[in-house]
């Protein structure tokens, strides 16, 4: 077996909902990633690039089903070079990514581009085709930005609540106050924009051609646990979430350049990171934001390594109720996950989150020269992905 590595890493800014993005198709997006990838290697000859694996939750529209081969040909990328789209929903990207460390693995891969892209803005609208020709009844137009869409009537009903819903529940078995939750999503925007003030992102992040955005669309600097108690619950009228701690729409591309030892002569740079572990796990699909805990569990296992070894995590904020549920059940120290800020700050591209933890993440461990780190992604109808990654740099503790 050989062992996988991330070589470069990169995304666009994430944009708002009909925000400053609004009018970029995500074939555009995930090209403008890659194209902002291959900027960050210029030796490398992009003949020599294997494959190209991205995650897209919703591929019924402009992404044209496989957004992978229309963005790298967008990019100008050889058509020589194949292309794969996956979809494991909200852990999409990072589905990709652990594909593609398993061809690297498995030496059918040398040199793997990985990421993902998601428009929410621009996620259609869909009809159910009718059994025959010109029904007399109306026929409804179905959104298919988020959640649930045309249910089979066989799946219970208990399953396919809402994810605010389900995430009620959850801060009911957990017992997680309104006002843990509020502190968690401040501080979220808190270090986003510090991490921003910083130059943290400066060369993480590329605009996109034509679209006037060059930080995340989302941050906002002046939120406070005190604003946001003044939100009304979203899902439930005496509930605790609210639009102010749970992730918001968003748009955005990310991608990653994974290879094994030998592309280091390929690509022109040293690795940054060796993926070391990674695994998915499975739970009922209303308790979807509690699978990180065993996914993340699994990999530090297949790893060899155990949480008190760990220096940094990045775990995809999708509701801080969630997230603080995964932080209590690993017993680890708060102030070690999301250094850089969160996906409530940040935002949630469905298709582009994983990936975005993984190139954070890997920045991360290197700036403060920490050994060990954890990427984790609770996922729809009850799954969640996990990767843990080893710090290539000298020093490290």
């Amino acid at each position: 077996m050989s062992t996988a590595f991330l070589y470069a890493a990169t995304r666009t800014p994430f944009g708002r909902y009909n925000g400053a993005l609004a009018e970029v198709r995500p074939d555009d997006l995930a090209a403008a990633s890659l194209t902002a990838l291959l900027d960050r290697t210029p030796e490398l000859d992009p003949e020599r690039i294997d494959d190209v694996i991205l995650g897209n939750a919703n591929g019924a529209g402009e992404e044209n089903r496989n957004v992978a081969r229309m963005a790298l040909l967008l990019a100008g990328m050889p058509v020589t070079v194949p292309g794969s789209t996956v979809n494991r929903l909200c852990g999409s990207s990072l589905d990709a990514t652990i594909a593609a460390t398993r061809a690297i693995e498995c030496g059918d891969a040398d040199v793997v581009i990985a990421g993902g892209v998601e428009s929410m803005t621009r996620a259609p609208w869909v009809l159910p085709k009718p059994s025959r020709a010109f029904p007399a009844t109306d026929v409804t137009a179905v959104s298919t930005t988020l959640g649930w869409r045309l249910v089979n009537p066989a799946m219970p009903a208990a399953w396919t609540a809402s994810l605010g819903e389900c995430n009620e529940r959850l801060q009911q078995a957990h017992a997680i106050s309104r006002e843990r939750q509020d502190a968690f999503a401040a501080r979220s925007h808190r270090l986003a924009t510090n991490a921003w003030a910083a130059g943290f992102y400066d060369d993480l992040v590329a605009p996109v051609p034509g679209a006037e955005l060059t930080r995340d669309e989302a941050i906002r600097a002046d939120s406070t646990p005190e604003r946001l108690a003044g939100l009304k619950p979203a899902f439930r009228p005496d509930g605790t979430i609210t639009a102010g701690n749970a992730s918001p729409l968003n748009d955005g591309a990310a991608a990653l350049l994974l290879g094994s030892a030998d592309a280091a002569a390929i690509i022109g740079v040293d690795p940054l990171v060796r993926i070391a572990g990674k695994a998915a796990a499975a739970i009922e699909p209303d308790k979807f934001g509690f699978a990180p805990v065993a996914a993340a569990d699994a990999a530090l296992a297949r790893a060899g390594v155990t949480w008190s070894e760990v220096g940094a995590v990045e775990l995809n904020e999708a509701f801080a109720v969630q997230s603080l549920a995964c932080i209590d059940a690993w017993k680890i120290d708060p102030d070690i996950v999301n250094i850089q800020g969160g996906a409530i700050a940040i935002g949630h591209p469905l298709g582009a989150s994983g990936a975005r933890l993984v190139g954070t993440l890997a920045k991360t461990l290197r700036e403060g020269r920490h050994r060990w780190g954890v990427a984790a992604i609770c996922i729809g109808v009850g799954q969640a992905l996990a990767i843990v990654v080893e710090n290539c740099s000298e020093g490290t503790s």
